[in-house]
């Protein structure tokens, strides 16, 4: 208990005390003596009201202080983690190019297989990595746009993006959207971030499938919120993964060897959470994964 709250707490014994005797001096008199005495038996009631409330304050202010403490504590705990992911991951490319530019002076190769290829795999995936920290930083903290989005339109661009991607030709994509009775009410949002969100996963959904892998492209309204959603039959995600899944730099154990950052659905779940909606993910090894993103309504 600290000092400022165990002198709150004399002074309202003390005060209580005094509402005692003044009490008993009242009702032990004449109605003259309660009337000289009102005043002061009214100063002592508020007095303990209001030593009361002081005590509800300081109570309440402690405990928002040590609520304040937790969240900055736990902050910097994911930071530090997050930097440990970081140093992991910038390591081992930098090691490899240190390592291929060790053996190119005795090697004369610089063919596709030459050790300059593997230093310049390494630099392209340190350039994702950087540049995708870059957005989710730009993410984080740019002022949003809010203009009328319509989800159709944003999740046929999101179609055509992923068939024009690598491999997107060979996987069969396609889109949902109730036009009937009536469409989907649009959202308030920045649609230049609802597009990057949107192509991280139909690219997240290519990239870990196989050639004729259904991709689906949906959409619906519900309890005030249009739910869109990403499904695939590809890969699918370990049960032990997926609660980190959403983390900066966390990548799946079956993605390896595949290109990429770890950053896609970090800065999936910033936009979402930017426009005041949550992101959901299922998935099963070998069946595939359906990312759901609700997003409230106009």
């Amino acid at each position: 208990m600290n000092r400022r709250r165990r002198i709150v707490l004399l002074g309202a014994a003390a005060v209580a005390y005094l509402a005692a005797v003044t009490a008993a001096a009242v009702f032990a008199g004449d109605l003259r003596v309660y009337v000289r005495f009102a005043p002061v038996l009214g100063v002592v009631v508020l007095g303990v009201l209001a030593a009361g409330a002081a005590v509800l304050v300081i109570g309440a202010r402690r405990r928002v202080a040590e609520a304040a403490e937790r969240a900055r504590a736990a902050a910097a705990a994911e930071h530090h983690r997050f930097l440990r992911r970081l140093d992991h991951e910038l390591k081992n490319p930098l090691t490899a190019m240190r390592l291929g530019l060790a053996n190119l002076a005795a090697d004369k190769d610089t063919g596709p297989d030459g050790p300059l290829a593997g230093v310049g795999e390494q630099v392209a995936r340190l350039a994702r990595i950087t540049g995708d920290l870059r957005k989710l930083a730009d993410i984080e903290s740019r002022p949003l746009e809010r203009v009328a989005v319509d989800v159709a339109v944003l999740l046929d661009a999101a179609g055509e993006t992923g068939r024009d991607l690598p491999g997107g030709a060979d996987r069969r994509i396609t889109v949902s959207v109730p036009r009937v009775p009536w469409p989907l009410p649009t959202l308030a949002g920045d649609p230049d971030l609802l597009e990057l969100a949107l192509e991280n996963l139909v690219g997240n959904a290519v990239k870990y499938s196989d050639p004729g892998c259904a991709i689906e492209l949906r959409a619906f309204e519900e309890d005030g919120y249009v739910v869109v959603e990403v499904a695939d039959t590809g890969r699918g995600i370990r049960a032990d993964e997926l609660p980190s899944i959403w983390e900066e730099l966390v990548r799946g154990s079956d993605a390896r060897g595949t290109p990429g950052s770890g950053l896609g659905l970090a800065l999936v779940q910033a936009v979402v959470l930017r426009h005041g909606g949550r992101t959901e993910l299922r998935s099963l090894p070998e069946s595939g994964t359906v990312v759901r993103l609700r997003l409230p309504t106009s």
